[in-house]
């Protein structure tokens, strides 16, 4: 008999019918997060992988080399490719919290051409547009990124997104819809 579905297709595992391997995962997800939010509900099946990707996903909290709006910036490019629900609406909320005007945060979702005064904004937004639409990187974006960001500031874009790439690719295929809770824990 299949498992009844709790958030979008997936069927989350109550803690007290975790295996000890996903006790651990779930607890390394818990100490990095403080909750199991969105794809870490569904991470958690897999406790080797939630051991690795609760401390990434804390990377891109705090600390590191991009501001909020530049985050959020890659954050909704990525989401919106994937046409994943869930992210895509929990960070347009985070989008225009950070500060993001409504009009460009509305454009990247939608794919239309914005523009950012801010330097690095735009150089963000034109790396994000490039890499998620498979497009060659020219030189010139290159070299403005190099200069507006750095190399930590341009890996942290990339590996910014390979992270919501995964997470928007794990809530479209369960089919999570925006606003889902879940199991509560």
């Amino acid at each position: 008999m299949a498992e009844t579905p709790t958030f979008g297709r997936y069927a989350e595992i109550p803690v007290d019918e975790m295996t000890p391997e996903q006790k651990e995962g779930y607890q390394s997800l818990l100490e990095n997060r403080g909750r199991l939010p969105g794809p870490n509900k569904i991470w958690v099946h897999n406790p080797k992988l939630a051991k690795v990707m609760g401390p990434l996903g804390a990377h891109f909290r705090t600390g590191y080399s991009l501001n909020d709006r530049e985050r959020e910036i890659a954050v909704c490019i990525i989401n919106a490719k994937f046409h994943s629900g869930y992210p895509t609406g929990a960070h347009e909320r985070a989008a225009k919290a950070a500060g993001l005007p409504a009009d460009k945060v509305e454009a990247i979702l939608s794919g239309l051409t914005t523009h950012f005064d801010d330097k690095r904004e735009q150089v963000i937004y034109e790396m994000g547009v490039c890499l998620a639409n498979s497009r060659w990187v020219s030189r010139g974006l290159y070299d403005r990124a190099v200069e507006a960001l750095g190399h930590v500031g341009i890996t942290d874009v990339i590996t910014l997104m390979g992270f919501y790439s995964s997470v928007a690719m794990t809530l479209a295929f369960y089919d999570v819809p925006p606003g889902s809770t879940g199991m509560e824990r």
